[in-house]
């Protein structure tokens, strides 16, 4: 193989100067792949429409799931909740011949590899709590007291489960078991919506919103698993850092108002491998 393994999250296909972003994601070669970390859009056919896109143009496309996905959105025709809208989701993406987190992990064995390519679906369990707080309902009452409240408050419903983290731990324990049986001479590329560790939220604007952005119980996972790379999107702070000498980028477009202050045009697409 011959091309590049990228990455990028948080399209907002909602947005026209999004998409018009995305109509210019082009390979560079025939053998290039395209992690897709998250936050497409929020209504499915838009979904369904930008990763059948992208799946037209990459040699291969995998997906992981962002929060936006995940809502329940009143302009969405489709009305499912919970894991019932995953589940379409993944359908959905298996039809377009699209890699979830409920597939085979594939093995990259182009330039930098062969690694194992993993996307997760891991949530998020309020544990990354609002400063000066010490449980779930003081970091809530400190985030709504701040004015400063994630939507999936209001549209990301956790059904059948009781409440959100309790989906975040059934996908925790889940995906262990699947990186646990991965080859293990393999190194791995891990990537998710939200960031396996708590240091890239050090830099939010608002520190509140620091626990709508993952759980403590990942806090091991690039070295327990092996990454080469983890990968990342939701704060919209595309960069690149290193802990315990791993690789973390956040590959993030995020929204026009965001990526206009960055200046230039925006390039989105992260080189990982290759």
């Amino acid at each position: 193989m011959t091309g590049a393994l990228y990455a990028v999250s948080d399209l907002h296909v909602s947005y026209a100067e999004n998409r018009a972003v995305v109509d210019g994601l082009r390979p560079e070669t025939a053998d290039d792949w395209l992690i897709v970390a998250g936050d497409v859009g929020e209504v499915f056919a838009d979904i369904e429409r930008t990763l059948r896109l992208l799946r037209d143009r990459f040699a291969r496309v995998v997906w992981a799931p962002g929060n936006h996905e995940l809502w329940t959105h009143p302009n969405d025709p489709v009305t499912l909740r919970g894991v019932a809208r995953y589940d379409a989701l993944v359908a959905m993406c298996r039809e377009l011949g699209v890699l979830t987190p409920e597939d085979d992990y594939p093995v990259w064995r182009g330039a930098g590899g062969p690694v194992t390519v993993a996307p997760l679906f891991l949530l998020y369990d309020y544990s990354f709590r609002a400063p000066g707080t010490t449980t779930k309902e003081e970091s809530l009452r400190a985030a709504y007291d701040a004015g400063v409240v994630c939507t999936d408050e209001m549209l990301l419903h956790p059904d059948p489960y009781p409440d959100r983290e309790s989906w975040c731990a059934a996908r925790l324990e889940q995906t262990r078991l699947r990186l646990e049986a991965t080859d293990p001479a393999l190194p791995t590329v891990l990537a998710s919506h939200w960031p396996l560790v708590r240091q890239p939220t050090e830099v939010l604007w608002f520190p509140e919103f620091a626990q709508w952005c993952g759980t403590d119980r990942t806090a091991d996972w690039h070295v327990r698993h092996r990454a080469a790379v983890a990968v990342y999107g939701h704060l919209h702070i595309p960069r690149t850092t290193h802990y315990d000498g791993v690789r973390f980028e956040e590959v993030s477009l995020g929204y026009p108002r965001e990526w206009r202050r960055r200046g230039g045009e925006p390039a989105p697409m992260k080189r990982i491998l290759g």
